[in-house]
């Protein structure tokens, strides 16, 4: 048996679609899927088996115009993962035009792209009609020489079957670098730190879009088999303190049964989910944090 195992970095702008694709292809829940723009932070590896061969997917953070230093480490983090691995597929919205971001996205692209598969993934498809989708596969075809074209819609898994497929054939030949149960390879404890900001991003909408961060910082396996989870939720004011509460502690105790429930459900065992929140005003600025979310913090520099 000849088996092929590679790296496949899924970029985009945010909200291109990229974690639920992800998430479609492995098969499970790996990277958090919001409607906010630009939910991922970390470079979240999901391992997918096509055949013999085994799909190692680098979801990156959407690729956008950085403001601060924890976008400029985010966007940092998803140009490199793009640069290592072995196929790259460029995600884009059908019902989207050619945006200013995205042409920037092409022009990193022709300097990353060298000696590299790049493969496009229009998304969303069941949002256009063909006449639009044609137009758009043609102009971002004619701006850049890509290996293949993929209309999906990884919501309802439309041609997402086909593109693991090709993608299979594309990893290079070699033993496989998971084992084959294996689904991600960020440690649970950063997994059930995403499923909580994933519960107060959903709760919050507006409020505190990326003024939060959150850590386990406890797991604990009982001899009943539950664990127990530790988490703090990281603000940066006194104000947005009360808003992750709630009133009367509503929002934060609705955020943790959610949280516990989901966290229950993925590791098939009883969990006891306890949240704290803390002021850390300059959260943003600690090399501490970035570690935590698999970030460099050099990367946010000037």
């Amino acid at each position: 048996m000849t088996t092929r195992a590679g790296f496949v970095a899924l970029i985009g702008e945010p909200n291109a679609g990229k974690s639920t694709l992800l998430n479609r292809m492995v098969g499970a829940k790996v990277s958090i899927v919001t409607h906010k723009v630009q939910t991922t932070r970390a470079r979240i590896r999901g391992v997918a088996m096509e055949g013999d061969s085994q799909i190692v997917f680098v979801d990156t953070p959407g690729l956008f115009k950085p403001r601060r230093r924890l976008d400029r480490a985010m966007v940092a983090a998803a140009w490199g993962g793009a640069a290592d691995a072995d196929v790259v597929v460029l995600m884009i919205e059908a019902h989207r035009r050619v945006t200013e971001g995205v042409e920037r996205i092409l022009e990193g692209l022709a300097e990353i792209g060298k000696g590299r598969t790049v493969a496009l993934a229009i998304n969303k498809i069941d949002r256009v009609e063909a006449p639009a989708l044609l137009s758009l596969t043609q102009d971002l075809n004619e701006r850049y020489d890509f290996a293949e074209t993929f209309m999906i819609s990884a919501e309802k898994g439309h041609g997402v079957d086909t593109l693991r497929q090709w993608l299979a054939g594309q990893v290079p030949e070699g033993p496989w670098l998971y084992p084959e149960d294996q689904i991600a390879d960020l440690p649970m404890r950063m997994i059930a730190a995403e499923m909580t900001r994933e519960k107060l991003t959903l709760r919050l909408h507006q409020e505190l879009p990326y003024q939060l961060t959150v850590e386990t910082e406890n797991w604990e396996e009982r001899k009943d088999g539950s664990a127990r989870v530790d988490q703090i939720i990281y603000v940066s004011r006194d104000g947005h303190k009360g808003i992750v509460l709630g009133n009367k502690g509503e929002t934060i105790k609705s955020v943790s049964q959610a949280s516990r429930a989901e966290l229950t459900e993925f590791l098939g065992r009883k969990v006891h989910l306890f949240l704290q929140v803390k002021v850390r005003e300059k959260w943003q600025e600690e090399a501490e944090r970035y570690s935590e979310m698999g970030l460099d913090f050099k990367d946010g520099n000037l």
